[in-house]
């Protein structure tokens, strides 16, 4: 990030900042494009910009999208969100290099007349990441931080500090799934993350638990086929204080239980099972308070 005038918050409001912008397979032998941007400049006018300067097929529609991590979930801004006040939300090592660990970064996406999102290939994507393992091999790059581990029995030094620092990195990174085992933690983001999707029941169906990266479809998709496997009913103990999202985490499980056992075609089995869910809190509540009194 480049800042060229600051001091004052109106001369902060028209600083100039640098954005880097990679277009991938849309423009090839790019690997990022500059763009000079204000706080106040919408992603429409970094797309009009990045069309001119780089001379792309004006017919075609492009989103700009963010991106937190290598390979890691792509939001699509809006024609009037401004990346530099989502690019100024960004951790302070994203800011000052570029090249971190933290792969934090605006791509430019071509938009189908569908709606849906070209993708294209990875390809430039492995250019840049080569690109930087190579430099920060010379030295002209510091060495990536320590990585977080998905799951805590792998952590080479198991204390307090240690399991509370990973889990903190891993929940700064929107990582908010970690394995102990075959135990699951999660903890609460209070938004909603869009690792829910059909893309992730598919990626996470028949699995081994702890091959791919924390999720609570994988215990879901565990738990289903050693039911169809062993032909033995399965339990999945859900337990957390108030708030902790117990409920949403059901859901969630239900879900994808539900999408496994259909496999693409549509019922009403998931709303009536979740329809359900109130009524067993409450009554779940009732009977604790009487427990008790």
């Amino acid at each position: 990030m480049n800042v060229h005038d600051v001091g004052g918050r109106r001369r902060f409001e028209d600083s100039e900042f640098t954005l880097r912008i990679y277009p991938g397979t849309i423009a090839e032998g790019t690997i990022y494009c500059p763009v000079s941007a204000r706080k106040s400049t919408t992603a429409a006018e970094v797309i009009d910009h990045l069309i001119n300067k780089l001379q792309l097929d004006k017919t075609k529609c492009y989103v700009l999208a963010e991106v937190k991590e290598f390979g890691g979930e792509e939001w699509i801004l809006n024609p009037t969100d401004c990346p530099v006040q989502r690019m100024m939300l960004w951790p302070r090592m994203a800011l000052e290099n570029r090249f971190s660990g933290e792969d934090y970064r605006f791509l430019l996406r071509e938009k189908n007349l569908d709606g849906s999102i070209h993708y294209g290939n990875l390809q430039m994507w492995l250019r840049v990441t080569e690109e930087r393992r190579r430099m920060v091999e010379r030295g002209f790059l510091p060495q990536p931080q320590q990585k977080d581990y998905d799951d805590l029995c792998n952590l080479p030094d198991l204390n307090e500090k240690t399991l509370l620092d990973n889990l903190r990195s891993r929940f700064k990174q929107e990582k908010i799934y970690t394995y102990v085992g075959s135990i699951l933690i999660v903890i609460n983001p209070f938004k909603f993350l869009p690792i829910y999707n059909p893309k992730y029941v598919k990626m996470y169906d028949n699995h081994q638990l702890g091959k791919l990266e924390p999720h609570i479809y994988a215990v879901a998709d565990v738990a289903y086929h050693a039911m169809l496997q062993q032909r033995n009913n399965q339990c999945i103990v859900i337990s957390g204080e108030s708030g902790s999202g117990k409920t949403q985490s059901t859901n969630f499980l239900i879900h994808h239980l539900t999408a496994l056992s259909q496999k693409g075609f549509a019922s009403g089995v998931e709303q009536i099972i979740l329809g359900a869910g109130p009524v067993l809190e409450v009554r779940i509540v009732l009977f604790y308070s009487v427990c008790i009194a």
